[in-house]
């Protein structure tokens, strides 16, 4: 079963447009992990520090595999992020 995550992420006041650059270039480096159907993020028009990162996952095994490569990966830059993100899972079911 696929997987599908909406992660909702808040950017320190004014530093949206640089947390929003740093996931892009994470995002293309986790788009060559094996099962990773979409990884990208997005940047309101109305709030530039609010961000969503949207997750498509082949099934639950590729997603575990994503988490232990990203225990491997470089902190974000300090100062960028704002605590308090918020991830939902949910099944995907692409209509047919």
């Amino acid at each position: 079963m696929k997987l599908r995550l909406v992660v909702s992420i808040s950017a320190e006041p004014g530093k949206g447009n640089e947390l929003a650059a740093v996931y892009r270039e994470r995002c293309a480096d986790v788009m060559q992990e094996p099962g990773c159907e979409q990884f990208e993020v997005f940047q309101s028009v109305v709030n530039p520090d609010k961000l969503v990162l949207l997750e498509l996952w082949r099934d639950q095994a590729a997603l575990d595999v994503h988490a232990g490569v990203n225990a491997t990966r470089a902190p974000l830059p300090p100062g960028l992020r704002a605590p308090g993100s918020v991830r939902e899972d949910y099944a995907y079911t692409p209509k047919v």
